[in-house]
């Protein structure tokens, strides 16, 4: 079981499988996030339809192809159990709707040998008699039942075909008979909850069954390269808990079977698989030292958590683009998540004038295939990235900071039927999709946050969405509340271009205060999202571009108003450095290094001012190390300014 969140690579490496793998040996492939296993076909009835049989149809048809050396594999117990659910639905169903359906499912009876035309025929033949059978005056589904049995039996006279049509007889209380075994398998799956659990169970026993029959004797064996392979995708969703559940129960109780199962799951798997073994992937690049609990099924579920991308991996795929610090920013940008390395790579590459600046890479149009649409890669990766049915909600929220800001924000931008409730739900939400809790943030993935902040920016012509978001928080972390929440306010007054009340507050706190403080203090603050100002009519107060630099390096210093009473010299200097921390910490610009060098001068002279000289010239040197290498900025702890 492949495991973490969007992004970071379950189905490039089960895509991988796939291509290695086919034509060599039986292999299927799924997305139990499909839309064929959300519902029923429209003509189809919910209580003859779910989410695993119909994954174990797609997965049979597939399994069935032939392979290198090997004919078809047929599947003659799963057919039979599938025709059995089937046929609890036909109730006031047309005889061409029945004929459709059984004809589907007894395909997977089809050998592939010379015979094949045949084969087809008789899904036609075998067809036309359920179809009289369930048209009939008797029972429907017994008659169903009968003619199929009957038909496997006149039609396949091996051995093998034989022992699958009496294979049901061993369906709990049924006597010892195939078909009081399929009635009751049909009535199980028609009542639903834990009776159709059952059901699923015992037709996911009948796929493998038929496909350890398949490489029963010597010379299937000899002829069948490896084992079957079934890569499921998404088995979080749909019918995925089904099908593991009851792999992993009968494997724990003894029964085996020849199948590998790799399967991608979005989060850690903890809801699933609270028992599954966990490993690094480094881990288990030759030996996984796997020893599954007898006591527990999911232990015998390996969870694989798949890491990000290294700086090094992240300047392979990026190149040699046009700015030499580019992989670097990506890296950081991306915390090497690699469905947005190699995005942000592909809009390099196609539009390298744009290299220079992630923003602009993030807002240009890709085309992703070369005949495919082209569109704003932050709107690609958000697509890739983030549910769909919460974006809208997300933007909004991506804001907030926890629980309660996130309320004060649905309540100002969103409807008004999305409540308290719902907010708890989407953080809920978020950690099933194994985003990371981060104190301090709504949407702990700085990543993601990012992108959907940028769509915040953008998605108003007036940016009116932006403003109200930030008003609001601002408003919500009134002068009234504790103090430890002014800097959240200030954050939001910077995001919206307001630098007076954060210069003030952090130089009047800077003479004797609590220096890690002051720096933990800073270092939020100037996290604030960067967009340049607009006035209430989305105007921009000034020419467009980054402002911070000018600001950081002293050339607006003589335009600065310095309130009276106050150090002139300290005002300034706090002003510079809270605009070069701003823009060195803004993931979406490539470090300048004269705004870092600036950073560095003006952390040293203020490690003159104060009594804690120790830990700002500490901070000095590993901020600016860390705004070239494309790090985050840590505050040093007393250990380290020592």
């Amino acid at each position: 079981m492949l495991t973490g969140g969007r992004g970071l690579g379950k189905s490039a490496i089960l895509d991988v499988l796939w291509d290695a793998y086919k034509t060599h040996t039986p292999i299927a492939l799924i997305d139990c996030a499909e839309a064929q296993f959300a519902g029923p076909p429209a003509e189809r009835p919910a209580e003859s339809w779910s989410p695993v049989a119909q994954a174990l149809l797609v997965v049979a048809e597939q399994l069935a192809e032939p392979v290198t050396g090997a004919g078809r594999i047929t599947f003659p117990r799963l057919m039979s159990g599938l025709v059995a659910v089937a046929a609890g639905g036909w109730g006031d169903a047309d005889s061409e709707r029945i004929r459709r359906e059984v004809e589907r499912i007894l395909l997977l009876n089809e050998s592939g040998s010379w015979a094949s035309g045949f084969a087809g025929w008789w899904a036609g033949k075998v067809a036309a008699k359920v179809v009289a059978a369930a048209t009939g005056t008797g029972p429907l589904v017994s008659g169903a039942i009968e003619a199929t049995l009957e038909s496997v039996a006149e039609g396949f006279a091996s051995r093998r075909h034989q022992k699958a049509s009496i294979w049901y007889r061993t369906y709990p209380n049924a006597g010892g008979h195939a078909q009081r075994g399929l009635i009751l398998l049909s009535g199980h799956f028609r009542a639903g909850g834990t009776s159709r659990e059952h059901a699923e169970r015992y037709l996911v026993r009948a796929l493998l069954a038929d496909l350890t029959e398949a490489y029963a004797g010597v010379l299937p064996r000899m002829q069948r390269l490896g084992r079957p392979l079934v890569l499921l995708d998404n088995v979080q969703t749909g019918p995925g808990p089904g099908l593991v559940e009851a792999v992993l129960r009968d494997r724990a109780e003894g029964i085996a079977d020849q199948v590998a199962f790799v399967s991608g799951l979005r989060g850690d798997g903890r809801a699933l698989l609270r028992g599954g073994i966990r490993r690094e992937l480094a881990e288990v690049a030759r030996r996984s030292e796997w020893t599954p609990d007898p006591a527990v099924p999911s232990s015998r579920a390996l969870l694989v958590a798949l890491p990000p991308l290294t700086p090094d991996d992240t300047l392979h795929l990026v190149g040699a683009p046009a700015a030499p610090q580019l992989p670097q920013a990506i890296h950081r940008l991306t915390g090497g998540n690699p469905l947005g390395v190699a995005l942000l790579a592909e809009a390099a590459a196609q539009h390298p004038e744009r290299a220079g600046s992630l923003a602009d890479l993030l807002t240009a149009d890709v085309r992703l295939t070369e005949d495919g649409p082209a569109a704003p890669a932050y709107l690609e990766l958000l697509d890739r990235l983030v549910p769909a049915d919460w974006l809208d909600e997300l933007t909004v929220l991506a804001t907030a900071h926890d629980y309660d800001s996130a309320c004060a924000l649905a309540a100002a931008l969103l409807p008004d039927d999305f409540g308290p409730a719902d907010v708890r739900a989407l953080q809920s939400r978020l950690g099933r999709e194994g985003l990371p809790a981060v104190p301090g943030q709504f949407v702990g993935d700085p990543f993601v946050r990012t992108l959907l902040l940028l769509r915040l920016r953008l998605r108003d012509a007036d940016h009116s969405g932006w403003r109200t978001a930030h008003e609001t928080l601002i408003a919500h972390y009134t002068e009234d509340r504790p103090d430890g929440h002014a800097r959240f306010r200030l954050h939001h007054q910077l995001a919206l271009g307001r630098t007076e009340s954060a210069v003030a507050h952090l130089r009047d706190d800077f003479p004797g205060g609590d220096t890690r403080g002051w720096l933990h203090t800073l270092r939020f603050v100037a996290s604030a999202p960067y967009f340049h100002a607009h006035d209430a009519e989305g105007r921009d107060f000034g020419a467009r571009g980054d402002w911070r630099t000018a600001v950081a390096l002293g050339r607006t210093d003589a335009d600065e108003n310095v309130p009276d009473g106050v150090d002139a010299v300290l005002h300034l200097r706090v002003r510079r450095l809270l605009h070069a921390v701003w823009q060195l910490a803004d993931p979406l610009v490539l470090p300048d290094p004269k705004v870092a060098d600036r950073l560095r001068f003006e952390l040293e002279q203020l490690s003159n001012l104060s009594a804690d000289n120790p830990m700002l010239w500490r901070a000095s040197r590993d901020w600016h190390q860390a705004a070239l290498a494309e790090w985050a900025f840590d505050v040093p702890g007393p250990e380290d300014a020592g």
